[in-house]
């Protein structure tokens, strides 16, 4: 523990230099606005100042983590276990972290809370993360599984993505709108900061290419939503149609029973 914490003092100058430096254009741009309109008020403008400094210190936190601890991590894990006799239990790990890891990311939970705002609770922020996480996890599977075995990236990415291109017209357009949106967002700094280093670890301990083997995960995990999503809109639309089946017919047995009481 010791270890780890003089490793995180060791780094975090060098990962806050590199985030203020980052910040400086962002900054230079909003004081040289401001100096030329003068359109924000003092309130608005110490709102911005704390808000900067909020992202700095977040921003230099995440990056030191990342780069001392998350990433390390996930290098390891992946190369201890694709070394042991039981190496396919990457496929069930993978997809268990991929599951979990979703939960943790900050823009999907964004996102979840307004789809679900939009829609007036239709697609509830529940719904949504199980089936984002369904996606993620299959998506690490297979990810997993190229790992092991090699097989070419181009025999899941191009189904995958035919699949999708069909659902679109098999789909309500708000499905086909939020599922690509999901994309983007599932495969966030979550994904690329563990996951990627998991495999890249595992490859190299089973021997494989890590350029052609390893990498495509985050690929894989920004196709999983767009079937994912687009399949619960395809049964979502499935049910509804059967709803208004069900309708007119209950009508129907209602008006029959009213008859039948008028003419007693």
């Amino acid at each position: 523990m010791r270890d780890v914490a003089v490793e995180f003092a060791h780094e975090f100058p060098h990962y806050a230099r590199e985030v203020v430096v980052s910040m400086l254009p962002v900054t230079g741009v909003f004081l040289l606005f401001q100096l030329l309109t003068r359109r924000y008020h003092l309130h608005q403008m110490i709102r911005m100042i704390v808000g900067l400094i909020y992202t700095l210190i977040g921003l230099m936190l995440f990056l030191t983590g990342v780069n001392v601890g998350f990433a390390p991590v996930g290098s390891i894990l992946g190369s201890e276990i694709a070394s042991s006799p039981l190496k396919w239990l990457l496929i069930p790990i993978g997809m268990l972290i991929g599951y979990y890891i979703v939960k943790a990311e900050p823009a999907v939970q964004l996102l979840n809370h307004q789809v679900e705002s939009i829609t007036n609770g239709t697609i509830s922020n529940k719904v949504m993360n199980n089936c984002m996480s369904i996606g993620v996890a299959a998506a690490i599977a297979l990810s997993q599984i190229r790992v092991l075995t090699g097989i070419n990236i181009y025999w899941i990415i191009i189904p995958g993505y035919l699949l999708a291109l069909i659902l679109t017209r098999l789909v309500p357009p708000i499905f086909v709108g939020i599922a690509f949106d999901s994309g983007g967002v599932a495969s966030g700094p979550m994904t690329s900061t563990f996951l990627l280093p998991l495999a890249m670890g595992a490859c190299a301990s089973v021997g494989g290419n890590v350029v052609t083997d390893a990498f495509g995960v985050v690929a894989l995990v920004a196709l999983a939503p767009l079937i994912a999503i687009q399949l619960m809109g395809f049964i979502y639309q499935l049910k509804l149609k059967q709803q208004e089946q069900r309708k007119p017919a209950a009508s129907i047995s209602q008006d029959d029973e009213i008859l039948e009481l008028e003419e007693e």
